[in-house]
C-alpha cells in the first residue's frame, strides 16, 4: 500500500488550491483524489465566477481580502492569468430597511480596509448600470474592485502548478471509505485500492458530509441545487457591466463572453439532493425577472443548451468549516463555503496548508471558522442578502 503525507479528497478548485499551497510549503508527497473523470467536471466547472469583498460578516470579508491579494499576485506566483477583472458588484434594494442593512455592513467592510466600497443613490446606480429599470428602487451599495475571475483558470493554475512540484492527481477515483482508529485516519479506500495517509483533507464540496461520515465525523454541510440561465450571444449589455443584484427579487446577472448569465435563488429542490437535472419550469420565472429589471433583455434569447444546474455546499451559517475535524485530529475540513468556494479558494488553500504544516493559520484569524462552532452554539451571523 502506497502512503502519502496528505491525501486530498476532491480535486476541484479548493482541493487543488490546498495541494498547491502544501507543495509550496515543501509538502509534495500529496495525492488528490477526484471521482469525476477529469478536472473541472464537478461544481467548479459550473461556477459563474463572481468575486466580491462585499459580505456581511468579518470572516468572509477577511477571506475575500486575502483571496483578492492572491488573485492579484496569481500571474507571478502561479504563472497563469486567473481572469480577475474589477467590473464591480452593484447591490440594489427596494426597501429602506434593507438599505440600512447594506450600509451597516459597508461600514464594517470599510473598517476592514475596503475603502472603495460606497453607497449609491438610484441616480448614481443608473450611471453605473444604465440598463436597470429603476422604478421602485431606493438605493444600494457598490464596490468597483469586486468583479469576476475565471474558475477554470484558477483550477488549472493550481492543478498544473501542484503537478510540476510532484503532487499526484487521480481522476475517476471515487472514495469508498476510510480506515480510522484512535482518533486518526490511517488510510483512504478508493475503488482502485487503499492508500495510506498521514493526513486527509476533505475538499469534497457538496459531497463533504458523505466523506466526513466515512471517518465517523458528522458535519452540517449539505448540497443545495442552484441553476444558471444563459442567453445566446447578446450585444445589448457591456462585457464589463457590474454584477448586479436585485436584493428583494433575489435575482442577479452578469455578462460573460458576450452572453448574459442570470440567476434567481428560488427554485424547487429535488427529492434527491444531489440531483443536478435542470428544472425547465424555472426558466420562465427567471426570465420574467430579467425582463422586469433589465428591459433590454426582452430582446435576448435563452440558450437552453448553455443553462446548467449545479450544487452549492451549504453550512448552517453560510461560512466555511475550516480546520481539523472534531474527534479526528488528522482529518482537515475545507467545507461549506455556501457558494463562495471559487472566490475564496486562494485564501482557503493557504490557510489550511498553514494549519496542516505549521499547526495554526497565520495569515488571518480563522477561529470564527472552526468546525466545532456549531456544537459550541457559536455560528457566525450575517444578513441573508450578504
Amino acid at each position: 500500500m502506497q502512503t502519502y503525507d496528505v491525501v486530498i479528497v476532491g480535486g476541484g478548485v479548493i482541493g487543488a488550491s490546498v495541494a498547491w499551497h502544501l507543495a509550496m510549503g515543501g509538502c509534495t508527497r500529496v495525492l488528490v483524489l477526484d471521482a469525476a473523470p477529469g478536472p473541472g467536471m464537478g461544481s467548479t466547472g459550473k461556477a459563474t465566477g463572481g468575486f466580491r469583498v462585499q459580505f456581511g460578516s468579518e470572516p468572509n470579508v477577511r477571506l475575500s481580502l486575502l483571496a483578492w491579494e492572491k488573485l492579484l499576485r496569481f500571474p507571478v506566483e502561479v504563472g497563469l492569468d486567473p481572469g480577475y477583472r474589477p467590473c464591480g458588484y452593484l447591490f440594489l434594494t427596494e426597501r429602506e430597511e434593507t438599505l440600512a442593512g447594506l450600509l451597516h455592513a459597508q461600514a464594517m467592510q470599510r473598517r476592514l480596509g475596503v475603502l472603495a466600497a460606497r453607497p449609491v443613490t438610484v441616480d448614481e446606480a443608473l450611471q453605473i448600470n444604465p440598463a436597470v429599470a429603476a422604478e421602485g428602487l431606493v438605493g444600494g451599495v457598490y464596490c468597483p474592485t469586486d468583479g469576476f475571475a475565471r474558475p477554470m483558470e484558477i483550477l488549472r493554475g493550481y492543478t498544473e502548478g501542484a503537478r510540476r512540484m510532484g503532487v499526484r492527481f487521480e481522476y475517476g477515483a471515487a472514495v469508498r471509505g476510510m480506515a480510522a482508529r484512535d482518533g486518526r485516519v490511517a488510510a483512504v479506500r478508493t475503488d482502485r485500492g487503499e492508500v495510506g495517509a498521514g493526513a486527509v483533507v476533505n475538499a469534497a464540496g457538496a459531497w463533504a458530509g458523505k466523506v466526513a461520515a466515512m471517518a465517523g465525523v458528522d458535519i452540517p454541510v449539505h448540497p443545495l441545487r442552484r441553476q444558471v440561465a444563459v442567453t445566446e450571444p447578446f450585444a445589448g449589455l457591456p462585457e464589463c457591466m457590474p454584477l448586479t443584484i436585485l436584493v428583494e427579487a433575489e435575482f442577479h446577472l452578469r455578462v460573460r463572453d458576450g452572453r448574459v448569465v442570470m440567476l434567481w435563488s428560488h427554485q424547487p429542490n429535488p427529492a434527491d439532493p444531489f440531483d443536478t437535472t435542470f428544472d425547465e419550469a424555472w426558466l420562465p420565472q427567471v426570465t420574467a425577472r430579467a425582463h422586469r429589471w433589465i428591459p433590454s433583455l426582452r430582446d435576448a434569447r435563452v440558450d437552453r443548451a448553455a443553462c446548467v444546474a449545479g450544487l452549492y455546499e451549504m453550512s448552517p451559517d453560510r461560512h466555511v468549516l475550516l480546520g481539523a475535524a472534531p474527534g479526528v485530529e488528522n482529518l482537515f475540513l475545507a467545507n461549506g463555503s455556501s457558494g463562495h468556494g471559487v472566490m475564496h479558494s486562494p485564501a482557503l488553500g493557504q490557510l489550511l496548508s498553514e494549519i496542516i504544516l505549521d499547526g495554526a493559520a497565520t495569515s488571518m484569524d480563522v477561529h470564527p471558522l472552526r468546525p466545532s462552532r456549531f456544537a459550541e452554539g457559536q455560528p457566525n451571523a450575517a444578513p441573508e442578502f450578504l
